[in-house]
């Protein structure tokens, strides 16, 4: 077997995680390889709802067009009480803000997603291999020892870096031997259907709650004319998953047999995994997505959590291939351990209101959304002291409604859009710093941008503020510099020995001479 190096990164898994990570490095110009044990993408609608933050994600990564395409936003619930059906609201719609532009939960089934973030793989030149599988891996200082058992036998390549993306049995977690712990509640479990529904109208989220936890749902799915059909199954129970049987128990759930299912496309058997990796890597290899926290399905958590991992992950692993800091990958852990720990909660306590009957279960709000997770409390966050009355080095830097040089309106997040960091220079003072701040010529480039600076500002781009967007939206009141790391979170907030403070934080993210 051939032992050589076909790619700086190995990511094991092509889900929503690895995909997204697989798009974020190549167009980093990283050399990124993708394998996945199954012979085909995943075929069901299970994680079927992305969060505000994570359209936010997409669409720096060139993918939100076709994700608005073919979602939408969730249907209200019909709620079945006998003969009667209850309408009812499970989130309240918001208007897009100069703040938010995407401020609703969007609905789309996981099997378009997965497409989706896998299309923009192509222009990188990067195709996932499929039937493909991690069998063992080793490490050393220099890098990691892959064997991979593909449809041309096993071989043995060389990486820099492996990331397992590789769900709740993660290979690569156990390769590391990193204790996984939590429980998996086998005597709480649930069909998930994708079929067709006779005689339900697709204007609602039909839901038929009964007492002690049972439970049925069917939710239209998209572009299609499919439902994602749930029946929570009693204790023991052992469900047959043919037409036959799924009616059957569909009809006893439901209180009647006037809603056939048919045409089914893909069905599971789903228990709640509650669980979080004690690290999310060794040496050069880490965990992302499922392999490192796995949730209950109420929600809409455990994908967008994966995705923002990634999103986490990418930068960092190209700034320390390109000579950065290797120490920078340790911020990895310590900013996305703590998230996920704090999305479990909220994801376990939908699920045990729905065993409850408790209106909690099924209602949808800014918990849900990851627009206000903070890495304020990480090694990078806790650099840098300063910031406003809003915003500190951490937060989720927010869009604003500005202006390009000729008066044509565009917004913050088209000069973020990118894999470069940000320097944002408000007001003239700080547009003055911007040809100061000397910057690394190896990994992320820096794109410098001023906002309401004057005209002799040096910089690749000039905004103004005209509608106090900008101003208002990051609490500022004076000439501020401010660095957006490529992952959309502020690193700096320099009101005070503005160059200074840029570069002491460069020092920790980008190649040093």
């Amino acid at each position: 077997m051939a032992n050589k190096q076909t790619a700086d990164v190995l990511i094991v898994g092509a889900g929503p995680t690895g995909s997204t990570l697989g798009v974020d490095l190549a167009r980093r110009g990283v050399k990124v390889r993708i394998i996945d044990r199954n012979p085909q993408s995943f075929p069901g609608s299970r994680a079927k709802g992305i969060q505000p933050r994570s359209m936010e994600v997409l669409e720096d990564l060139g993918a939100i067009e076709d994700i608005l395409s073919a979602g939408s936003i969730y249907p209200p619930l019909g709620i079945h009480i006998g003969p009667i059906r209850v309408p009812k609201k499970m989130m309240k719609i918001a208007s897009a803000t100069d703040a938010v532009p995407y401020p609703n939960t969007w609905l789309i089934p996981q099997f378009s997603t997965d497409a989706i973030i896998q299309r923009q793989l192509a222009p990188w030149g990067v195709q996932v291999e499929h039937n493909t599988q991690l069998v063992s891996l080793t490490q050393d200082d220099a890098g990691v020892t892959a064997i991979i058992d593909g449809p041309d036998g096993a071989v043995t390549e060389r990486f820099q870096y492996v990331v397992g993306a590789d769900g709740g049995s993660s290979k690569v977690r156990q390769q590391l031997d990193i204790a996984f712990p939590g429980k998996t509640d086998e005597s709480d479990r649930m069909i998930i259907v994708d079929c067709k529904v006779e005689g339900l109208g697709r204007n609602h989220w039909h839901v038929w709650p009964w007492l002690k936890g049972a439970f049925a749902g069917a939710c239209p799915l998209p572009n299609s004319d499919l439902f994602q059909v749930m029946i929570r199954l009693k204790p023991g129970e052992e469900p047959k998953l043919d037409a036959a049987s799924l009616n059957t128990r569909w009809a006893k759930q439901t209180g009647s047999s006037r809603f056939r299912l048919y045409d089914i496309q893909w069905t599971t058997v789903f228990r709640p995994n509650i669980r979080l990796a004690e690290h999310y890597g060794r040496g050069r290899v880490f965990l992302a997505g499922d392999a490192a926290h796995v949730h209950t399905p109420m929600g809409a958590q455990g994908m967008n959590t994966g995705i923002q991992d990634a999103y986490n992950l990418g930068w960092k692993l190209g700034q320390v291939l390109a000579g950065a800091p290797a120490d920078l990958l340790n911020s990895y852990e310590d900013e996305r351990q703590p998230i996920a720990a704090g999305v479990l909660g909220v994801s376990t306590a939908k699920y045990e209101a729905l065993g409850k009957l408790d209106p909690s279960a099924i209602s949808r709000g800014k918990d849900e959304q990851q627009l206000s997770i903070t890495y304020r409390a990480g090694p990078l966050g806790a650099l840098e002291q300063e910031g406003s009355d809003k915003l500190r080095p951490g937060d989720r830097a927010p869009d604003a409604r500005l202006q390009d040089t000729t008066g044509k309106p565009t917004r913050l997040f088209e000069a973020l859009r990118g894999p470069h960091f940000t320097l944002l220079a408000y007001g003239p003072g700080a547009a003055a710093d911007l040809a100061a701040v000397a910057w690394a010529g190896q990994g992320a480039p820096l794109k410098r941008v001023a906002i309401d600076a004057g005209p002799s500002a040096f910089s690749d781009l000039c905004l103004a503020d005209a509608a106090g967007s900008f101003r208002e939206g990051y609490g500022v009141d004076q000439s501020v510099l401010l660095l957006i790391r490529p992952d959309g979170y502020i690193a700096t907030f320099a009101v005070h020995d503005r160059v200074a403070t840029i570069e002491n934080f460069a020092a920790r993210v980008t190649a040093q001479a």
